[in-house]
C-alpha cells in the first residue's frame, strides 16, 4: 500500500530508503557517533542502531548547536541519513541538513511512518510504501 504526505521543505532534494523511526528527539552532538552513525544516547529507543543510509524520522532535534556540525561530519564520513523527516524541526537540525545537503522536510505526521517502510522524499512530498 502506498500513501503520500506533503510537508514543508527544509532542504529540497530526493532521497529514497528505509525508514528508521523514533518518537524521541535526537541530539546529534554526543547522541550519535559521527564515525559510525550509531545512536549512542543511553535510554534512547534507537540506542545501538545506525542512522546511516536510512530515512531518519523523528519529532525534532535537541541539544547543542554543535549538532549541526556533527551532521556535516557524518555526511563527510558517509554515516549520515539519506534524508530526514520531522514533525517540527528546529534550527540545529535544519542548519545541519542544509550545510550537509541532506533532503529534509517537516510539518509531517510522523506517526504515519513505521520503521522498515520504504520512503521516498521528493522536495515537499513523501511517498510511503508499507508492507
Amino acid at each position: 500500500m502506498e500513501q503520500q504526505l506533503k510537508g514543508r521543505i527544509i532542504y529540497k532534494g530526493k532521497a529514497e530508503g528505509e525508514a528508521l523511526v523514533t518518537n524521541m528527539p535526537i541530539s546529534f552532538f554526543g547522541g550519535v557517533d559521527p564515525n559510525t552513525g550509531i545512536v549512542l544516547e543511553k535510554g534512547h529507543e534507537l540506542e545501538g542502531l545506525s542512522v546511516k543510509n536510512k530515512i531518519l524520522v523523528f519529532p525534532q532535534g535537541k541539544g547543542s548547536t554543535v549538532g549541526s556540525y556533527t551532521l556535516y561530519r557524518m555526511k563527510k564520513n558517509n554515516t549520515a541519513p539519506l534524508g530526514m523527516i520531522n514533525k517540527e524541526t528546529e534550527t540545529i537540525v535544519a542548519v545541519g541538513a542544509i550545510i550537509s545537503e541532506i533532503p529534509f522536510i517537516d510539518k509531517i505526521d510522523t506517526t504515519k511512518i513505521k520503521t522498515g517502510n520504504k520512503i521516498t522524499i521528493e522536495n515537499e512530498n513523501i511517498h510511503i510504501i508499507t508492507h
